[in-house]
């Protein structure tokens, strides 16, 4: 996409825009062509061709698939975190860095990656994001040993500087290759493979790396799941290589079509984000954002320590219940999407979510300790429904909040405020539960969570920019 693709689409108005008249298809690229409408321009009253392809699915599911082996090694040491601290030698505080460092180098790498990607593209920036993963996880599989602790932070570390690649793509290839009443499913998908990524951390790592007593035998168990992961991520990059393409040759919406005649004079990435900053509406929801999310990644990381104060001895059912939440926050990004999709209704359901994350933390935090795990599971699960479901929604509210800037400019701004809380809640909370106990910790949790609410409610949705306010009034009254 590179400087073709300077400006975010608005959705609205390419809801409105995308039912003009519709093309028949023919010629050789009938079979690719799902759909192709001829659209008014609106500055000079010609016509823009716009065409759905099919490839546009396998696009979407190779990221989802790099996304899910890097969101993958985030949680693999954390959850066997004693297991780890055994093998190497090391204090709890240093395996936990080995994924407090995910949100660590996100913060300061996201500005110059974002503008690598409105500078290069979507090809290069998956590339780039490939090859760090990819090579991470052959550094983890030479960090088999006793006395390499710091050749597998090593490995860690390239990994974690893949996820700031990985974190800001979402809006940008969904508007790129998907037409107007499929941006928020696709957007929610690509979110979904990270998801799915955390889950398969929660789940494999205890199976593959049992507790065993001899050191040799663990280090044989630790070398296979390195192996097994490194596969992966190097199939999938090759795939990339393959497979993955900059862009389709006819634009999916009128919005992208416009973008693409924009000259690169006219684009300035250091312009765009001093007017983000400007933007009070997207503003507050950088600091929503990342107070749900921030939360989000403080009870993945301290879970275990939660269930254990109140269930001791039942580490494996604490795996499970983050797998729970996980996979219930998975059914709430594809639910959340797809009526996004529907109804257009960007803060009512960001509103409403947002409460309901708050409300299904509350019940998490006063039923933990009644002594019934089922009780954990099911409260677990309504919380990951609604906060997970939360991620995707944060992103089109973005677009929706920001329009015509780049999508990857507002998701990386987003992104880094969750890792800002992420960090500042995990270690906190951690605190708090050392000294006051989980119910202390989740209340903290909760509080944050309903002011997160309240300023939501605060947000206003006019648009930033006047001149489109009659166009996405019209396109509103249309649907």
């Amino acid at each position: 996409m590179g400087k073709d693709t300077r400006a975010s689409q608005d959705k609205n108005a390419q809801n409105s825009m995308d039912n003009g008249p519709h093309l028949g298809a023919g010629g050789p690229d009938a079979a690719q062509q799902i759909e192709c409408s001829s659209i008014p321009n609106g500055d000079s009253g010609s016509a823009a061709n716009t065409r759905l392809y099919k490839k546009r699915w396998m696009i979407v599911f190779l990221f989802s698939a790099y996304s899910l082996s890097n969101a993958y090694q985030w949680i693999q040491y954390g959850i066997i975190n004693n297991i780890m601290m055994k093998f190497y030698n090391v204090e709890a505080f240093s395996i936990d860095w080995l994924s407090m460092i995910y949100m660590l180098t996100y913060i300061p790498f996201i500005f110059p990656v974002t503008w690598l990607l409105d500078k290069k593209g979507l090809r290069v920036t998956a590339l780039l994001a490939n090859a760090l993963n990819c090579a991470g996880t052959w550094i983890k599989v030479a960090s088999a040993k006793p006395n390499l602790f710091g050749v597998t932070m090593v490995g860690q570390l390239a990994s974690s500087l893949a996820q700031v690649f990985i974190l800001g793509m979402p809006s940008r290839l969904a508007s790129v290759w998907f037409g107007a009443d499929e941006v928020s499913a696709a957007c929610s998908i690509c979110v979904l493979g990270n998801q799915m990524g955390i889950a398969i951390g929660f789940l494999l790592p205890p199976i593959l790396v049992p507790n065993v007593d001899d050191i040799n035998e663990l280090a044989n168990y630790i070398r296979i799941m390195f192996y097994i992961s490194a596969g992966v991520a190097t199939l999938i990059f090759i795939l990339v290589v393959i497979v993955f393409q900059e862009r389709p040759e006819i634009p999916p919406t009128q919005a992208q079509a416009h973008a693409r005649n924009i000259p690169p004079g006219e684009y300035s990435y250091t312009a765009s984000v001093l007017r983000l900053l400007r933007n009070k509406p997207f503003m507050l929801l950088v600091v929503t954002y990342g107070l749900n999310v921030g939360c989000f990644y403080a009870i993945s990381t301290l879970l275990n320590q939660m269930i254990i104060e109140q269930y001791p001895g039942e580490e494996v059912n604490a795996g499970r219940i983050g797998l729970t939440i996980v996979v219930a926050g998975m059914a709430g990004s594809i639910i959340c999407g797809i009526w996004l999709d529907k109804t257009k209704t960007y803060k009512q359901t960001t509103l409403a979510v947002y409460l309901l994350s708050l409300i299904g933390m509350l019940v998490y935090t006063f039923t933990l300790n009644l002594g019934h795990l089922w009780v954990v599971f099911v409260t677990a699960g309504v919380l990951g429904f609604f906060m997970t479901g939360y991620l995707p929604l944060g992103f089109e509210f973005a677009v929706e909040l920001t329009y015509p800037e780049s999508e990857g400019t507002s998701s990386g701004l987003l992104n880094c405020s969750a890792q800002i809380f992420g960090i500042i809640f995990t270690i906190s909370q951690g605190k708090i539960i050392d000294r006051w106990g989980t119910l202390a910790g989740n209340i903290f949790l909760s509080i944050f969570l309903l002011i997160g609410t309240v300023l939501t409610g605060k947000i206003l949705t006019s648009p930033l920019f006047p001149q489109h306010t009659p166009l996405l009034s019209q396109c509103l009254q249309q649907q």
